[in-house]
């Protein structure tokens, strides 16, 4: 049997879209989107950073005291999972976008996507 290492107190923040949108324009909190490259590519939020799940490693997040990290993908599920990585690299707390970009459109928050169409990026939804 392995043994892991027993951490007090781990904690997974449940932030609403709400809630991460005031945090992003204080300048308090960097966005971190742990989708894949086409679905960033796809539709993003303004101002996430990608850090896709396949290839996620805690230590190259950026750092920031001043700065809250946040996790986000399509639902939910994978920032989670970026969180339990988190935790396993000896973070005690963790914040994500509760229902990611998902949650965020339905909060009608603003979006960026490409058009293939045109080939543009254009914005969606929201202020």
């Amino acid at each position: 049997m392995s043994k892991t290492p027993h951490h007090a107190k781990q904690v997974l923040r449940d932030l609403s879209a709400v809630q991460v949108k005031a945090l992003m324009d204080a300048h308090q909190a960097v966005l971190i989107d742990v989708r894949e490259p086409a679905e960033f590519e796809a539709e993003r939020i303004p101002g996430a950073l990608l850090f896709p799940l396949s290839e996620f490693d805690p230590g190259a997040l950026p750092s920031d005291p001043t700065k809250r990290l946040i996790l986000q993908c399509g639902s939910g599920k994978r920032s989670a999972t970026a969180a339990q990585r988190l935790f396993a690299a000896g973070a005690d707390e963790a914040s994500h976008l509760a229902g990611g970009i998902k949650a965020w459109k339905e909060a009608g928050l603003p979006t960026i996507a490409f058009d293939p169409a045109t080939g543009k990026v254009r914005k969606m939804g929201g202020a």
